[in-house]
């Protein structure tokens, strides 16, 4: 049975998870996060220091994968979202899904690097996002990978759309989806 799977990915800030929680619901498909995991960690075993969030990250990350095979392997299709590393999670995605044939679109979302810089800074101050994440270090530490507003895709098969948030007002959801759908066939 074949696995059709939609990753968005993209650095911290740019609007993946809004971008990501609108194309499931419109495809109608489950929508799974690192997030989503991690501040179910933090509830679950508590907070501390950024290197405890980094540690969760990574345990988190874990889970996301696995996550992700099971899905697949119960033949359900997926938009999954994080912010995917094209080093290290290429191969990864790869793995998880290794016993599922898969159809892959990658929605990359990207920002100018000053904006995102400045959405960083506003989301730490803005107490919606959960303390765990220690935004201010978080900045900190990802302050250069910001500047620069994007990432690497990920080297999956499949088409890959760029979506630039710099202006949320000029997203366009449903083309988004059209897109999306276009490459797999819907």
């Amino acid at each position: 049975m074949m696995s059709r799977v939609v990753v968005v990915n993209g650095l911290p800030g740019v609007g993946k998870s809004s971008l990501a929680g609108k194309i499931a619901q419109q495809l109608g498909w489950p929508l799974l996060t690192k997030d989503m995991i991690k501040e179910s960690l933090f509830d679950s075993i508590g907070w501390g220091d950024r290197p405890w969030s980094r540690k969760l990250s990574v345990a988190s990350m874990n889970l996301l994968f696995l996550w992700l095979q099971r899905e697949a392997l119960a033949g359900r299709d997926v938009v999954i979202e994080g912010n995917f590393d094209h080093t290290r999670d290429t191969e990864r995605f790869l793995r998880a899904m290794h016993q599922t044939p898969t159809q892959w679109v990658q929605v990359l979302v990207v920002c100018d690097g000053e904006v995102l810089l400045e959405r960083h800074r506003a989301r730490g101050l803005s107490g919606k996002r959960h303390p765990g994440h220690h935004e201010g270090a978080l900045l900190e530490e990802l302050q250069p990978l910001l500047r620069d507003g994007k990432t690497v895709p990920l080297g999956l098969p499949g088409t890959c759309v760029t979506v630039d948030t710099t202006d949320f007002m000029l997203v366009n959801t449903d083309r988004i989806v059209q897109h999306v759908c276009a490459a797999l066939g819907l």
